[in-house]
Protein backbone atom coordinates (compact mmCIF):
# COMPACT_ATOMS: atom_id res chain seq x y z
CA UNK A 1 0.00 0.00 0.00
CA UNK A 2 2.49 2.26 0.55
CA UNK A 3 4.25 1.54 -2.87
CA UNK A 4 0.78 2.38 -4.02
CA UNK A 5 0.86 5.37 -2.27
CA UNK A 6 3.89 6.94 -3.86
CA UNK A 7 2.88 5.47 -7.06
CA UNK A 8 0.25 7.98 -6.49
CA UNK A 9 2.60 11.16 -5.27
CA UNK A 10 5.48 10.45 -8.26
CA UNK A 11 2.16 10.29 -10.92
CA UNK A 12 0.97 14.29 -10.43
CA UNK A 13 3.76 15.81 -11.49
CA UNK A 14 2.90 19.12 -11.09
CA UNK A 15 1.90 18.74 -6.82
CA UNK A 16 4.74 16.59 -6.37
CA UNK A 17 7.17 19.17 -7.90
CA UNK A 18 5.20 22.13 -6.15
CA UNK A 19 5.69 20.25 -3.16
CA UNK A 20 9.53 19.76 -3.52
CA UNK A 21 9.87 22.99 -4.48
CA UNK A 22 8.07 24.72 -1.73
CA UNK A 23 9.90 22.26 1.07
CA UNK A 24 13.20 23.00 -1.13
CA UNK A 25 12.92 27.30 -0.77
CA UNK A 26 11.63 26.85 3.05
CA UNK A 27 14.48 24.58 3.66
CA UNK A 28 17.04 26.55 2.39
CA UNK A 29 16.00 30.52 3.25
CA UNK A 30 15.65 28.92 6.75
CA UNK A 31 19.09 27.15 7.23
CA UNK A 32 20.72 30.05 5.12
CA UNK A 33 19.41 33.12 6.85
CA UNK A 34 20.33 31.54 9.94
CA UNK A 35 23.86 30.63 9.13
CA UNK A 36 24.66 33.68 7.90
CA UNK A 37 23.22 35.33 11.26
CA UNK A 38 25.66 32.53 13.47
CA UNK A 39 28.62 34.08 10.98
CA UNK A 40 27.39 37.45 11.54
CA UNK A 41 27.48 36.77 15.29
CA UNK A 42 30.80 35.22 15.06
CA UNK A 43 32.52 38.18 14.14
CA UNK A 44 31.00 40.44 17.02
CA UNK A 45 32.68 38.36 19.41
CA UNK A 46 36.12 37.57 17.03
CA UNK A 47 38.30 39.79 19.35
CA UNK A 48 38.30 36.99 22.30
CA UNK A 49 38.96 34.21 19.89
CA UNK A 50 41.62 36.55 18.23
CA UNK A 51 43.55 37.99 21.76
CA UNK A 52 42.58 35.00 23.92
CA UNK A 53 42.32 35.26 27.70
CA UNK A 54 40.50 33.57 30.73
CA UNK A 55 39.85 37.20 32.18
CA UNK A 56 38.80 40.53 30.23
CA UNK A 57 38.87 43.82 32.99
CA UNK A 58 37.63 47.21 31.10
CA UNK A 59 35.60 50.09 31.98
CA UNK A 60 32.95 49.98 34.29
CA UNK A 61 30.46 50.83 31.22
CA UNK A 62 31.67 48.60 28.67
CA UNK A 63 28.54 46.23 27.92
CA UNK A 64 30.43 44.52 24.57
CA UNK A 65 33.87 44.08 23.25
CA UNK A 66 33.65 46.15 19.97
CA UNK A 67 32.99 49.34 22.37
CA UNK A 68 36.56 50.05 24.67
CA UNK A 69 36.37 52.79 26.45
CA UNK A 70 40.22 53.83 27.36
CA UNK A 71 41.50 53.27 31.02
CA UNK A 72 44.45 54.75 33.16
CA UNK A 73 47.76 52.69 33.06
CA UNK A 74 47.83 52.16 36.86
CA UNK A 75 44.44 50.37 36.85
CA UNK A 76 47.03 47.48 35.43
CA UNK A 77 48.80 47.83 38.86
CA UNK A 78 45.48 47.31 40.67
CA UNK A 79 44.30 44.60 38.75
CA UNK A 80 47.60 42.67 39.75
CA UNK A 81 47.14 43.45 43.29
CA UNK A 82 44.01 41.60 43.57
CA UNK A 83 43.80 38.03 45.28
CA UNK A 84 43.25 35.46 42.41
CA UNK A 85 44.80 37.29 39.96
CA UNK A 86 48.05 35.31 38.93
CA UNK A 87 49.34 37.80 36.26
CA UNK A 88 47.80 40.78 34.30
CA UNK A 89 48.59 42.90 31.37
CA UNK A 90 48.10 45.61 29.58
CA UNK A 91 46.24 45.56 25.75
CA UNK A 92 45.88 48.43 23.52
CA UNK A 93 43.18 48.22 20.87
CA UNK A 94 41.76 50.80 18.26
CA UNK A 95 40.95 51.90 14.79
CA UNK A 96 43.95 53.72 12.98
CA UNK A 97 44.87 54.88 9.59
CA UNK A 98 47.70 53.22 7.55
CA UNK A 99 49.53 54.53 4.58
CA UNK A 100 50.13 52.56 1.54
CA UNK A 101 52.75 52.76 -0.91
CA UNK A 102 50.49 54.66 -3.37
CA UNK A 103 49.48 56.78 -0.91
CA UNK A 104 45.69 56.18 0.39
CA UNK A 105 44.63 55.23 3.59
CA UNK A 106 43.30 51.93 4.91
CA UNK A 107 41.86 51.68 8.57
CA UNK A 108 43.43 48.74 10.72
CA UNK A 109 42.53 47.16 14.15
CA UNK A 110 45.80 47.72 15.78
CA UNK A 111 46.32 45.48 18.64
CA UNK A 112 48.96 46.28 20.96
CA UNK A 113 50.37 43.30 23.38
CA UNK A 114 52.65 43.26 26.24
CA UNK A 115 56.18 43.04 24.86
CA UNK A 116 57.21 40.89 28.02
CA UNK A 117 54.70 38.02 27.52
CA UNK A 118 52.79 38.92 24.33
CA UNK A 119 49.83 37.36 25.46
CA UNK A 120 47.19 38.10 23.18
CA UNK A 121 49.01 37.06 20.49
CA UNK A 122 47.09 36.25 17.27
CA UNK A 123 46.17 32.20 17.48
CA UNK A 124 47.79 30.84 14.33
CA UNK A 125 50.96 32.34 12.73
CA UNK A 126 51.34 31.20 9.32
CA UNK A 127 54.95 33.10 8.58
CA UNK A 128 57.62 34.63 10.28
CA UNK A 129 58.08 34.71 14.14
CA UNK A 130 56.25 36.79 17.00
CA UNK A 131 59.23 37.65 19.33
CA UNK A 132 60.28 39.45 16.49
CA UNK A 133 57.22 42.25 17.46
CA UNK A 134 60.25 43.38 20.46
CA UNK A 135 62.07 45.02 17.39
CA UNK A 136 60.89 48.58 17.01
CA UNK A 137 58.47 49.86 14.58
CA UNK A 138 57.47 46.18 13.62
CA UNK A 139 53.93 44.55 13.27
CA UNK A 140 52.39 41.54 12.12
CA UNK A 141 49.43 41.46 10.08
CA UNK A 142 46.47 39.23 9.25
CA UNK A 143 45.50 38.22 5.78
CA UNK A 144 43.30 40.41 5.50
CA UNK A 145 45.60 42.95 5.93
CA UNK A 146 47.61 41.79 3.42
CA UNK A 147 45.03 41.76 0.65
CA UNK A 148 43.61 45.76 1.98
CA UNK A 149 47.06 46.87 1.70
CA UNK A 150 48.67 45.45 -1.01
CA UNK A 151 48.78 47.61 -3.81
CA UNK A 152 46.88 47.34 -6.68
CA UNK A 153 49.55 46.60 -9.38
CA UNK A 154 49.68 43.09 -8.59
CA UNK A 155 52.75 43.53 -5.33
CA UNK A 156 51.42 41.43 -2.72
CA UNK A 157 52.55 43.10 0.93
CA UNK A 158 54.54 40.07 2.68
CA UNK A 159 57.67 40.21 5.18
CA UNK A 160 59.80 42.94 5.33
CA UNK A 161 57.63 45.26 3.35
CA UNK A 162 57.08 48.50 5.35
CA UNK A 163 53.78 51.01 5.20
CA UNK A 164 53.14 53.95 7.42
CA UNK A 165 50.72 54.33 10.61
CA UNK A 166 49.96 57.95 11.76
CA UNK A 167 53.78 59.12 9.40
CA UNK A 168 55.49 56.04 11.22
CA UNK A 169 57.27 53.82 9.22
CA UNK A 170 56.01 49.76 10.26
CA UNK A 171 57.76 47.00 8.89
CA UNK A 172 55.85 43.56 8.54
CA UNK A 173 57.76 40.89 10.22
CA UNK A 174 54.85 38.23 10.25
CA UNK A 175 51.11 36.97 8.45
CA UNK A 176 48.45 35.57 11.00
CA UNK A 177 45.12 33.99 10.80
CA UNK A 178 42.54 35.81 12.54
CA UNK A 179 39.19 35.62 13.16
CA UNK A 180 36.95 38.34 10.53
CA UNK A 181 36.64 41.39 12.74
CA UNK A 182 32.44 42.66 12.85
CA UNK A 183 33.21 46.21 11.10
CA UNK A 184 35.66 44.01 8.23
CA UNK A 185 38.72 46.19 9.63
CA UNK A 186 41.98 43.77 9.17
CA UNK A 187 44.34 43.10 11.94
CA UNK A 188 47.62 44.96 12.95
CA UNK A 189 49.12 43.50 15.73
CA UNK A 190 52.43 45.18 17.52
CA UNK A 191 53.59 45.54 21.37
CA UNK A 192 51.65 47.57 23.83
CA UNK A 193 54.46 50.32 23.80
CA UNK A 194 54.78 50.18 20.17
CA UNK A 195 50.81 50.50 20.20
CA UNK A 196 50.98 53.64 22.37
CA UNK A 197 54.02 55.24 19.13
CA UNK A 198 51.35 54.59 16.46
CA UNK A 199 48.38 55.52 18.07
CA UNK A 200 47.30 59.63 18.33
CA UNK A 201 47.64 60.47 21.82
CA UNK A 202 44.74 60.96 24.05
CA UNK A 203 44.66 61.46 28.20
CA UNK A 204 44.29 57.46 28.38
CA UNK A 205 45.44 54.85 26.47
CA UNK A 206 45.09 51.51 28.35
CA UNK A 207 42.07 49.36 26.49
CA UNK A 208 41.85 46.24 28.09
CA UNK A 209 43.77 44.35 30.91
CA UNK A 210 43.84 40.59 30.29
CA UNK A 211 44.19 38.27 33.34
CA UNK A 212 44.73 34.99 34.38
CA UNK A 213 43.34 33.18 37.51
CA UNK A 214 45.94 31.76 40.24
CA UNK A 215 45.82 27.58 40.74
CA UNK A 216 42.68 27.25 42.70
CA UNK A 217 40.44 29.91 41.92
CA UNK A 218 37.98 29.96 38.72
CA UNK A 219 38.02 32.84 36.43
CA UNK A 220 34.22 33.75 38.14
CA UNK A 221 35.58 33.64 41.65
CA UNK A 222 38.76 35.77 40.26
CA UNK A 223 36.31 38.49 38.03
CA UNK A 224 34.44 39.01 41.03
CA UNK A 225 37.54 39.90 43.51
CA UNK A 226 38.48 42.24 40.90
CA UNK A 227 35.06 43.30 40.51
CA UNK A 228 34.90 44.04 44.36
CA UNK A 229 38.54 45.71 44.72
CA UNK A 230 38.94 47.79 41.95
CA UNK A 231 35.29 48.68 41.07
CA UNK A 232 36.35 47.60 37.38
CA UNK A 233 34.31 45.39 35.51
CA UNK A 234 35.90 42.02 35.12
CA UNK A 235 34.55 39.73 32.76
CA UNK A 236 35.48 35.67 32.00
CA UNK A 237 35.72 34.96 28.01
CA UNK A 238 32.22 33.07 28.30
CA UNK A 239 30.42 36.26 30.26
CA UNK A 240 31.95 39.03 27.89
CA UNK A 241 30.97 36.65 24.68
CA UNK A 242 27.21 36.49 26.10
CA UNK A 243 26.87 40.55 27.09
CA UNK A 244 28.19 41.14 23.34
CA UNK A 245 25.90 39.13 21.40
CA UNK A 246 22.87 40.22 23.94
CA UNK A 247 23.97 44.15 23.52
CA UNK A 248 23.77 43.55 19.58
CA UNK A 249 20.08 41.67 20.33
CA UNK A 250 19.34 45.20 22.18
CA UNK A 251 20.17 47.60 20.20
CA UNK A 252 20.50 46.80 16.28
CA UNK A 253 17.93 45.64 14.16
CA UNK A 254 19.71 42.82 12.71
CA UNK A 255 18.18 40.06 14.65
CA UNK A 256 14.89 41.50 14.04
CA UNK A 257 15.84 41.39 10.35
CA UNK A 258 17.05 38.20 9.94
CA UNK A 259 14.34 36.24 12.18
CA UNK A 260 11.92 38.59 9.74
CA UNK A 261 13.40 36.38 7.15
CA UNK A 262 13.50 33.05 8.95
CA UNK A 263 9.90 33.32 9.52
CA UNK A 264 8.59 34.27 6.71
CA UNK A 265 10.57 30.73 5.46
CA UNK A 266 8.69 28.92 8.09
CA UNK A 267 4.83 30.93 6.62
CA UNK A 268 5.91 30.10 2.93
CA UNK A 269 6.91 26.42 3.47
CA UNK A 270 3.85 26.02 6.26
CA UNK A 271 1.21 27.68 3.22
CA UNK A 272 2.96 26.23 -0.11
CA UNK A 273 3.06 22.45 1.62
CA UNK A 274 -0.62 22.64 3.11
CA UNK A 275 -2.41 24.06 0.23
CA UNK A 276 -0.89 21.49 -2.09
CA UNK A 277 -0.68 18.71 -0.17
CA UNK A 278 -4.73 19.29 0.43
CA UNK A 279 -5.20 20.05 -3.08
CA UNK A 280 -3.70 16.64 -4.01
CA UNK A 281 -5.53 14.82 -1.31
CA UNK A 282 -8.80 16.26 -2.89
CA UNK A 283 -8.25 15.22 -6.25
CA UNK A 284 -7.60 12.18 -5.25
CA UNK A 285 -10.68 11.38 -2.99
CA UNK A 286 -11.99 8.80 -5.58
CA UNK A 287 -9.07 6.55 -5.45
CA UNK A 288 -9.19 7.07 -1.63
CA UNK A 289 -12.85 6.06 -1.40
CA UNK A 290 -12.00 3.23 -3.64
CA UNK A 291 -9.67 2.21 -1.62
CA UNK A 292 -11.82 2.32 1.46
CA UNK A 293 -14.18 0.54 -0.20
CA UNK A 294 -12.29 -2.41 -0.60
CA UNK A 295 -11.45 -2.26 3.23
CA UNK A 296 -8.91 -0.38 3.69
CA UNK A 297 -8.59 1.14 6.88
CA UNK A 298 -8.57 5.41 8.29
CA UNK A 299 -5.53 4.41 10.06
CA UNK A 300 -3.91 2.48 7.25
CA UNK A 301 -4.93 5.60 4.19
CA UNK A 302 -3.77 7.78 6.92
CA UNK A 303 -0.45 6.23 7.16
CA UNK A 304 -0.31 6.47 3.15
CA UNK A 305 -0.93 10.18 3.35
CA UNK A 306 2.06 10.36 5.97
CA UNK A 307 4.45 8.31 3.97
CA UNK A 308 3.49 10.87 0.91
CA UNK A 309 3.91 14.22 2.87
CA UNK A 310 7.33 12.94 4.79
CA UNK A 311 8.64 11.15 0.79
CA UNK A 312 8.38 15.41 0.17
CA UNK A 313 9.85 16.54 3.29
CA UNK A 314 13.27 14.66 3.29
CA UNK A 315 13.57 15.58 -0.64
CA UNK A 316 13.02 19.08 -0.13
CA UNK A 317 15.15 19.05 3.12
CA UNK A 318 18.16 17.40 1.49
CA UNK A 319 17.90 19.59 -1.35
CA UNK A 320 17.67 23.05 0.74
CA UNK A 321 20.91 21.73 3.24
CA UNK A 322 22.48 20.85 0.24
CA UNK A 323 21.85 23.90 -1.68
CA UNK A 324 22.55 25.64 1.44
CA UNK A 325 26.38 24.18 1.91
CA UNK A 326 26.87 24.70 -1.78
CA UNK A 327 26.57 28.31 -0.70
CA UNK A 328 28.46 27.94 2.22
CA UNK A 329 31.33 26.70 -0.28
CA UNK A 330 31.25 30.16 -2.38
CA UNK A 331 30.85 32.33 0.27
CA UNK A 332 34.16 31.03 1.73
CA UNK A 333 36.45 31.93 -0.60
CA UNK A 334 35.41 35.47 -0.37
CA UNK A 335 34.86 35.74 3.47
CA UNK A 336 31.60 37.70 3.09
CA UNK A 337 29.20 37.29 3.49
CA UNK A 338 29.86 35.50 6.89
CA UNK A 339 28.44 32.27 7.12
CA UNK A 340 28.24 29.25 10.14
CA UNK A 341 26.75 26.33 10.20
CA UNK A 342 27.01 24.22 13.19
CA UNK A 343 25.37 20.87 13.28
CA UNK A 344 22.41 21.76 14.94
CA UNK A 345 21.28 24.05 12.67
CA UNK A 346 20.46 21.35 9.95
CA UNK A 347 18.86 19.05 12.74
CA UNK A 348 16.73 21.93 13.74
CA UNK A 349 15.55 23.02 9.95
CA UNK A 350 14.84 19.12 9.50
CA UNK A 351 12.47 18.87 12.66
CA UNK A 352 10.54 22.18 11.65
CA UNK A 353 10.22 20.62 7.93
CA UNK A 354 8.78 17.39 9.32
CA UNK A 355 6.54 19.73 11.34
CA UNK A 356 4.97 21.43 8.25
CA UNK A 357 5.06 17.97 6.88
CA UNK A 358 3.38 16.43 9.19
CA UNK A 359 0.75 19.83 9.61
CA UNK A 360 -0.04 18.89 6.10
CA UNK A 361 -0.91 15.32 5.79
CA UNK A 362 -3.53 16.07 8.72
CA UNK A 363 -5.22 18.35 6.69
CA UNK A 364 -5.59 16.00 4.30
CA UNK A 365 -6.13 12.96 7.79
CA UNK A 366 -9.13 15.09 8.56
CA UNK A 367 -10.72 14.93 4.86
CA UNK A 368 -9.76 11.40 4.87
CA UNK A 369 -12.09 10.64 7.89
CA UNK A 370 -14.66 12.28 6.65
CA UNK A 371 -15.04 10.56 3.48
CA UNK A 372 -17.50 7.91 3.17
CA UNK A 373 -16.55 5.23 0.75
CA UNK A 374 -19.32 5.53 -1.67
CA UNK A 375 -18.18 9.02 -3.25
CA UNK A 376 -16.37 5.98 -5.51
CA UNK A 377 -19.85 5.62 -6.88
CA UNK A 378 -21.19 8.35 -7.28
CA UNK A 379 -21.13 10.47 -10.97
Amino acid sequence: MYHLALKMLLGDRSKYIMLVGGLTFASLLMTQQCAVFFGLLSWTTSHMRNMRASIWVVDPKVEQINEIKPMRDTDVNRVRSVSGVAYAVPLYTGVIQARVADGSFKPVEMIGLDSATLVGRPPIILSGHLEDLRLPNTVMIDELAVARLSLAKGHKIGIGDTFEINDREARVIGICKTDRHFFGYPYVFTTYDEALQFAPKTRKMLSIVLAEPKPGWTAEQTARAIEKETLLKAYTEKEFNASTIRWFFKNTGIPASFGTTIILGFIVGMVVCGQTFYSFVLENLRNLGALKAMGASNWLLARMLMVQALTVGFIGYGLGVGLTVLFGLMVLKTGQPPFLLPYQLPLVTLVVILFICVFAALLGIRKIYKLEAAVVFRG
